[in-house]
């Protein structure tokens, strides 16, 4: 089976990463989750956002606002996603005595979110687009 299919069975069994490796020390294992929790949190304020320049930038003209809207909603979505897999590569990674997994994820949300922010920026300053 590939990685990426044990990874995503991972996902809805998490209890099948016992079998894996040598159990880590836990402090190792809380720390994986609060960066996945930090993650989650992140995608529900990208999502928020999204919600919020759908509702109360109403003055825009439709395809500006949804545009923004569903963007930031999609990048949410995506993170979100993005979390459950780093949580699981990097406990199998700590169970196995492996170096942890790198990302590019993080420097590409920070590019997404830095363009819709200047997006933004441009619907303030020049007012409806």
């Amino acid at each position: 089976m590939s990685d990426f299919l044990q990874s995503l069975r991972l996902w809805f069994a998490p209890a099948r990463i016992r079998e894996e490796g040598d159990t880590p020390d836990y402090r190792f294992s809380l720390a994986n989750e609060r960066t996945f929790l930090a993650w989650i949190r992140t995608a529900l304020a990208l999502i928020g956002g999204g919600f919020a320049v759908d509702q109360f930038l109403p003055d825009l003209r439709w395809g500006v606002r949804a545009g923004l809207a569903l963007a930031l909603i999609g990048v949410g979505a995506v993170c979100a996603v993005r979390a459950v897999n780093h949580w699981v590569r990097c406990e199998l990674a700590m169970r196995r005595g492996e170096d942890l997994p790198v990302s590019r994820f993080p420097a590409l949300l920070a590019v997404v979110v830095a363009v819709v922010s200047l997006a933004m920026v441009a619907v303030v300053a020049w007012g409806d687009l």
